[in-house]
């Protein structure tokens, strides 16, 4: 009995882990800051950052990488719940320019409801706004959602463009401890429901 259980504990940390590194892929991890000798920590074209979730907080991470240099071209994509109010692009883009970002590198994308919504106006955002010149992107979203966001950009952005993740750190949704909460099972199974769904439309 002791057996089966130290098995079934050991099954739920392993499955707890690989869960944890699947849905939330990390690239400047390694990267202390940009440079231009490590090929994968260099300057980007673009930082987009995502709305839902905790939205100022992913602000918040988009705006360090920003002031960091990673690049100089901010975008906010985003719909609001409300369409009474502004949109949350337009609130993530106050926040920036509070922040001291300058209103004009930052592009606003304002429709977007889903994540694939996202992928779909940011990519015609970034033709319209520079044509070809975006080919590398940090995307920027809450640590649960990185995965899906990156599969639906990627699906989306086309040849030659490169999405690199990186996923708001704190998020209060998603602590090292998210296991420990019924909103973190919540979020973790919905995300891998929801990736499982792109897999089978892309398949259909």
């Amino acid at each position: 009995m002791r057996n089966a259980l130290l098995v079934v504990i050991g099954l739920l940390v392993m499955a707890i882990v690989l869960v944890s590194v699947y849905l939330t892929p990390d690239d400047l991890k390694q990267c202390s800051d940009v440079s231009n000798v490590d090929s994968s920590c260099m300057k980007a074209d673009a930082i987009v950052v995502i709305s839902g979730g905790n939205t100022a907080t992913r602000t918040d991470e988009a705006i360090r990488l920003y002031n960091a240099g990673w690049a100089d071209t901010l975008i906010v994509s985003g719909a609001a719940a409300d369409t009474s109010g502004p949109s949350n692009a337009e609130v993530m883009k106050l926040q920036a320019v509070e922040a001291g970002v300058p209103e004009d590198a930052i592009l606003v994308e304002s429709f977007a409801q889903t994540t694939k919504q996202n992928a779909e106006r940011t990519k015609e955002l970034l033709v319209s706004a520079a044509g070809a010149s975006m080919n590398r992107v940090i995307l920027v979203t809450s640590p649960y959602h990185q995965r899906r966001a990156n599969l639906e950009f990627t699906a989306l952005a086309g040849d030659g463009i490169t999405i690199i993740n990186s996923p708001a750190p704190n998020d209060p949704d998603w602590s090292p401890l998210w296991w420990a909460t019924p909103r973190g099972w919540w979020l973790a199974i919905g995300e891998l429901v929801k990736i499982g769904a792109f897999y089978a439309g892309e398949s259909r």
